[in-house]
């Protein structure tokens, strides 16, 4: 996990794309908010490895969306519910429970299915605040931050310190 978060850091200040790391994010906020004991999970998990993104960004967006479970899950279940138990869906429903392997994907839980359509509907929300942050720290606080008097003395401290050398050069060996 701290190599993961070691290579974000790098990824906001690298020549990585901004699109790349905001829909890594966006990724990781979607599968971090659902639960990890179904078949659904793991498809979409494969199918995002695919993507073009920035695979440590979605590690630790996955990591932060878990923790965001704990407060949003009562809400993930009553929007489960409520979809759930549409009348007018309820035929369609049986009909995907009754095709092989789609049962285990678990969309009849509540909690299942109340994440995935908020974790779909705060994708675009979350990749437009990320390109915004990530624009923010790239023109902004990067810049002052690596000419303040602070993060020179660390550069120094750095260099005459063997554990901390190592770990500055795995952060440059991941360019």
């Amino acid at each position: 996990m701290i190599k993961a978060f070691v290579k974000l850091i790098h990824a906001l200040s690298s020549n990585t794309s901004p699109g790349e790391i905001a829909h890594a994010f966006s990724c990781g906020i979607l599968l971090g908010f659902m639960p990890k004991d179904n078949l659904m999970w793991y498809i979409l998990f494969i199918l995002i490895l695919f993507l073009r993104i920035q695979r440590s960004v979605l590690t630790v967006s996955i990591f932060v969306g878990a923790l965001l479970t704990g407060i949003l899950d009562p809400y993930f279940d009553d929007l489960g519910t409520y979809i759930l138990t549409q009348k007018q869906l309820i035929p369609y429903y049986y009909k995907l429970l009754n095709i092989p392997f789609v049962a285990f994907t678990k969309f009849h839980n509540t909690i299942v299915m109340g994440s995935l359509v908020v974790g779909l509907l705060v994708y675009i929300p979350c990749c437009v605040v990320a390109r915004l942050l990530i624009f923010i720290w790239r023109n902004v606080f990067a810049a002052k931050i690596k000419n303040t008097k602070i993060a020179k003395l660390i550069g120094q401290i750095l260099k005459q310190v063997p554990f901390l050398q190592k770990l500055t050069d795995m952060v440059l060996e991941l360019d």
